[in-house]
């Protein structure tokens, strides 16, 4: 049957990433319940495991009432805290899921929060909100040079790597990017692209590492245009720089 990868929505913006096989399912983040216990009796699929990548509600408010339905394992960082009973895991751990015939890779990345981690295996990132679609997550409780460091981890995976992100904050990312980076002809088609897949209600995730590595400012902060645009001596000063420029766009 081969293992398939589906996003379920939730809230006003984020998504639970589906990965399902032969009647069996791993979800990643589900903050909320309901769509997931729904998206399972459609396709008639037992859950397995769940994966979380760091502590925020809403990745996490829906699993005591998944674990209430079913038998699944919890995985989640182990520098985290949770009511849930769960297994922690922490860099480079793996995480085997036997029915999906799939290994996942625990990557510790700090920077959104302390305990953020994400998944990588089978050419798939589960990202959380580490990388965003030409964009990054917040600074919540890491310093930005965290961050950074974080995002440089995941820059240098294989370029096929396909990224699914925890929110649907492309479009914007790419507005802010084209501010900074006006004559990049990859960005721009990215924003055709973007805009029309919208336009059809269809996810713009995934995104690949190629793509984020040609497009997307804060894995970018060594090129010639991000260098004239923003102040600092060095890299990790450019994207501290780039950061708090984007929480106020």
């Amino acid at each position: 049957m081969g293992l398939k990868i589906t996003p379920i929505p939730a809230f006003r913006d984020n998504y639970i990433w589906l990965l399902h096989d032969s009647g069996h399912a791993v979800v990643v983040d589900p903050g909320d319940a309901i769509p997931v216990i729904a998206a399972l009796a459609l396709r008639h699929l037992t859950l397995d495991a769940i994966l979380i990548t760091h502590h925020h509600a809403d990745h996490t408010d829906g699993v005591s009432e998944l674990l209430s339905t079913y038998p699944a394992t919890v995985y989640a960082p182990a520098r985290g805290k949770y009511k849930f009973h769960h297994q922690a895991v922490g860099e480079g751990d793996t995480i085997v899921l036997d029915h999906l015939h799939s290994r996942l890779q625990v990557i510790e990345t700090p920077g959104h929060t302390h305990d953020h981690v994400v998944y990588y295996g089978a050419n798939c990132l589960f990202c959380g909100d580490t990388l965003f679609g030409c964009g990054c997550g917040r600074l919540f409780e890491g310093s930005s040079q965290e961050l950074y460091h974080s995002l440089q981890r995941l820059a240098k995976l294989p370029p096929q790597t396909q990224v699914f992100c925890a929110h649907e904050y492309t479009r914007h990312n790419i507005e802010f990017a084209r501010k900074l980076d006006p004559d990049n002809a990859a960005l721009l088609r990215r924003e055709l692209e973007v805009n029309t897949t919208l336009a059809q209600q269809r996810p713009s995730l995934p995104s690949t590492i190629a793509l984020e590595l040609a497009t997307n400012p804060f894995l970018r902060c060594t090129s010639p245009a991000i260098r004239v645009a923003l102040p600092g001596d060095n890299p990790e000063t450019i994207f501290g720089v780039m950061r708090e420029l984007r929480n106020s766009f």
